[in-house]
């Protein structure tokens, strides 16, 4: 795949770049090693001071990025505006939180006095370069919510983003650059995937965080283990959203239609498997597909767009397949199910109903704005449905029910459970999933301490 911003508006190609050869890669790999032995030292007080100029350039620089983002991804202009101040945001928590969480902590004096201690500490220091291998759906907050933390831990960053948001992830490298971390911090590897396995394999390289598709973190968690290496990974999600009788069944039927199309419905905490009891399973049919239908495609540039284009032709043609399928097997179409007329990699808002464990996108993740509906005779079918898929990274439940509440709680397998609302992540909870949607955590104290070693510090009697 070329490295190159083509806009899926249209499909025009407006910028190439060529790969970094291997000349580059070696010098860049010797900054982050030479970078890290001085920053690891500097105090939580420099880098703070430092990762708040970086939000203040971001909020700054907010409608340009979020053009820039637009042209290179399709996301409706506005979604992108909203991303880049969720960064800022995000830059903030963690330069004013990360001494908190990552201060020493100290066992019980009884525990310390039966180890035959004087004192004992525990100390979570940084472990060195950072590989991150990031994806193109939120090309400033996925790599943000990885480098705030990993900056403020005393890590250095190492990115290879995606090859379709060059101009995105270098503008990440040139804004920690202006907001005064040395060249070394934070650095910009436009590589193709096929040089990441090398550079993982490194021995300057300590660890490597991955949000992407299964096939990808495969590759990486293969390459990691193989070299001993701590990696984080954010897979795909086919997330549930169950509604249960108690519900408010116009406002679960609103919070659906955004709950799918965020992002253009390329997003892997999206709602995409909408699981409803037969007791309003036709008011809730009604409602979500009206809402659907009535979404404005269009131009992601104009502010009243609310799905814009798929990121790539190769994701358009992933999406038709996956409804073609569902439907030569019985689906029914209650809206969309087709690409629209004119350029670009369009596809209309669709909801799916009749859908059966044979059809591919039961258990594939659909990256478009295409939601599939099911029918549950109580909450215990409405669980079963929802665990029977491959992915478990979050789940959205709608019910005033407390019992349901626990229950739900206790049998969704999945890394979050959001109650009358969709699911949303925040830098101070943590995020991430179980089954094939990954492991390890980002954001919140979790977060900050996956590129930590974990030191225990014995002081004899």
């Amino acid at each position: 795949m070329p490295i190159a911003t083509v806009n899926p508006a249209n499909g025009e190609t407006l910028k190439t770049y060529e790969a970094m050869g291997e000349q580059e890669i070696e010098r860049r790999l010797q900054l982050a090693e030479a970078t890290f032995r001085t920053y690891r030292t500097t105090t939580f007080d420099e880098r703070a001071r430092l990762l708040h100029r970086a939000a203040d350039l971001l909020e700054e620089d907010q409608q340009d990025i979020a053009r820039v983002m637009t042209t290179e991804m399709g996301k409706p202009i506005q979604q992108a505006r909203a991303e880049a101040a969720k960064c800022a945001k995000a830059m903030r928590w963690y330069a004013d939180h990360a001494e908190e969480l990552l201060a020493d902590e100290e066992p019980a004096d009884s525990d310390v006095k039966d180890s035959g201690a004087s004192r004992v500490r525990v100390r979570y220091r940084p472990v060195g370069p950072v590989l991150a291998v990031m994806p193109w759906n939120f090309p400033l907050w996925q790599v943000i919510r990885f480098a705030a933390p990993a900056l403020m831990a005393g890590n250095v960053g190492l990115l290879k983003h995606a090859s379709n948001v060059p101009q995105t992830a270098l503008y990440l490298e040139d804004l920690f650059h202006r907001a005064g971390f040395t060249e070394g911090t934070f650095q910009t590897l436009l590589i193709g995937s096929g040089a990441v396995d090398e550079i993982l394999r490194d021995e300057r390289v300590k660890a490597a965080t991955l949000t992407g598709s299964e096939p990808a973190g495969r590759a990486v968690a293969s390459t990691a283990g193989e070299m001993i290496k701590k990696t984080v990974l954010e897979l795909g999600g086919s997330d549930p959203f169950v509604v249960m009788p108690s519900a408010d069944i116009d406002r679960a039927a609103k919070v659906a239609v955004t709950a799918r199309v965020q992002n253009n419905g390329q997003s892997c905490i999206a709602a995409k498997r909408f699981i409803v009891h037969t007791d309003v399973y036709d008011a809730f049919a009604e409602r979500f597909t009206a809402g659907m239908k009535a979404l404005k495609v269009g131009d992601p540039m104009a502010d009243d767009t609310e799905v814009g284009p798929l990121a790539s032709e190769q994701g358009l043609r992933d999406v038709e397949e996956l409804v073609d399928d569902a439907v030569r097997s019985g689906a029914q179409v209650l809206c969309g199910g087709e690409r629209p007329d004119g350029p670009g990699w369009y596809y209309t808002p669709s909801v799916l109903a009749g859908i059966t464990r044979e059809m591919r996108i039961h258990r594939e993740e659909a990256f478009g704005p295409v939601a599939t509906l099911y029918r549950a005779a109580d909450l215990d079918e409405a669980v079963l449905i929802a665990n029977d898929s491959p992915f478990g990274l979050s789940s959205n439940v709608w019910t005033r029910d407390e019992e349901e509440v626990d229950r739900f709680v206790r049998d969704l397998e999945a890394g979050g459970v959001f109650f009358n609302g969709m699911t949303a992540s925040h830098p101070a909870f943590p995020f991430g999933g179980v089954k094939r949607s990954g492991y390890g955590r980002e954001l919140s104290g979790h977060g900050i301490r996956e590129f930590c070693n974990i030191t225990t510090v014995w002081h004899g009697a």
